[in-house]
């Protein structure tokens, strides 16, 4: 009776134990990066940041591009018109990377919804306010989604930053918490600067502003990426 026990304690077991291997296997590949990530960093990196470029071209050149274009002018000001480029930008973006990179990133595709929704209230209601208020609502929902994500075990940032580093599970935690304070801080920091200053101001510090800041932070997390870095196994060949 005891050995028929223990024989089916094993077999269950030996069941379990291909199930717990693939959830394993699944969780390690969401935060591996995909073969078209790695082939593409820089295209990445352009498709991210080239609609907040052309947010600023719009806005800069604003009165200019209305007069090429005398159609623009039933969108608005020159941030409305650039709200409306912005938007164009973005979901061309999206695109892209889901032709290319065959997923969309999570980040991009989250400011993206954000970027359609706020900047459509814009438009529509003839009020800037809300193209202003994106940034903070984009970075709250960043931070917070991380924090509370590692409040339950889950590093999320492995699944924006997995093209770029290879870390192990304490490395991403910290790099998880990091982040997220700094999305916070991000978020405090748009709203000093929309409610207290012009457009020109606003615009130029959202381009030119946060861009610097965000790379002198991200230089910053070196010294942790370098220390919990691991060592990604030998490539399978691919065919």
């Amino acid at each position: 009776m005891t050995q028929n026990d223990d024989l089916a304690s094993t077999t269950k077991a030996s069941k379990l134990e291909p199930q717990k291997l693939d959830k394993m296997q699944t969780i390690e590949s969401d935060t591996t990066p995909t073969k078209e990530e790695k082939q593409h960093p820089m295209l990445k990196l352009a498709l991210e940041i080239g609609p907040l470029l052309v947010f600023f071209f719009g806005n800069l050149r604003g009165e200019w591009l209305v007069e090429r274009f005398p159609a623009l002018s039933a969108i608005g000001g020159p941030l409305l018109v650039a709200t409306a480029l912005f938007m164009v930008a973005t979901v061309a973006s999206l695109i892209v990377s889901k032709i290319v990179f065959k997923h969309l990133p999570v980040m991009p595709f989250v400011s993206g919804v954000v970027v359609l929704v706020f900047g459509s209230l814009s438009i529509w209601l003839q009020d800037e306010t809300f193209i202003k208020m994106k940034p903070t609502i984009v970075n709250t929902l960043f931070g917070v989604t991380l924090l509370v994500g590692l409040a339950f075990g889950k590093s999320l940032l492995g699944y924006v930053f997995n093209a770029a580093f290879q870390l192990d599970e304490a490395g991403w935690k910290k790099l998880t918490f990091r982040w997220g304070i700094f999305f916070l801080f991000l978020a405090v920091i748009n709203e000093v600067v929309w409610r207290n200053f012009s457009d020109e101001v606003w615009i130029n510090f959202k381009v030119w502003g946060t861009m610097p800041i965000t790379i002198i932070f991200t230089l910053a997390q070196m010294p942790l990426i370098m220390r919990h870095t691991v060592q990604a196994p030998e490539a399978e060949a691919e065919k």
